[in-house]
């Protein structure tokens, strides 16, 4: 069975990542944020606006999984857009019967992070691979396993900052707080 828009959003997060590999691979993702990459996470972005137009949200029964998971992505990367994401995440909340619960968990720690504030799900890392700071601690794998995340070890939890370090990590990268700002996340 085919859905309305399935390949189309499919075709769209696919070249995402093949952009991103290029870039990545030209070792131009290391300093800010890309012009070409911005370029192709807005008119994503917009194409996404105009199919949910269309639909409303892209939900498993509307698009199929793949392409739900596509859509997701483009929202995930749709970064120099706050109210965009913060609106796809009501629809998420909104739609949390038919969508992957894992999405909406990737996509709530994204906004976060961006806001200068914890995590709940640890799914956004910092330098070295640790995650940002969370939200509790001590009920992070148990809020990890609601959305098929897979639990992190004691020692990994243990790594990971508290939230009064969220103002140091964030001033770590001065060009990181003038684009949030630029774009208004903070």
């Amino acid at each position: 069975m085919t859905y309305p828009f399935e390949n189309e959003l499919i075709d769209l997060a696919e070249y995402d990542l093949t952009v991103r590999e290029r870039l990545a691979a030209e070792g131009k993702l290391e300093s800010g944020y890309h012009p070409e990459m911005e370029r192709v996470h807005k008119a994503n972005a917009q194409r996404l606006r105009e199919i949910m137009g269309e639909i409303g949200f892209p939900t498993i029964s509307k698009v199929g999984p793949k392409a739900s998971d596509a859509a997701w992505l483009i929202i995930q990367h749709s970064i120099g857009e706050p109210e965009f994401m913060k609106k796809c995440y009501a629809m998420m909340e909104e739609n949390f019967h038919d969508i992957n619960p894992k999405n909406k968990a990737y996509l709530y720690d994204r906004i976060q992070v961006f806001q200068g504030r914890p995590q709940k799900y640890g799914t956004q890392l910092i330098a070295g691979g640790i995650p940002f700071p969370v939200e509790d601690k001590e009920n992070l794998n148990g809020e990890r396993e609601k959305v098929n995340l897979p639990a992190l070890s004691e020692k990994e939890i243990h790594q990971i900052p508290n939230p009064e370090e969220i103002p140091e990590i964030d001033h770590r990268d001065q060009g990181y707080v003038v684009w949030r700002k630029k774009v208004g996340w903070i």
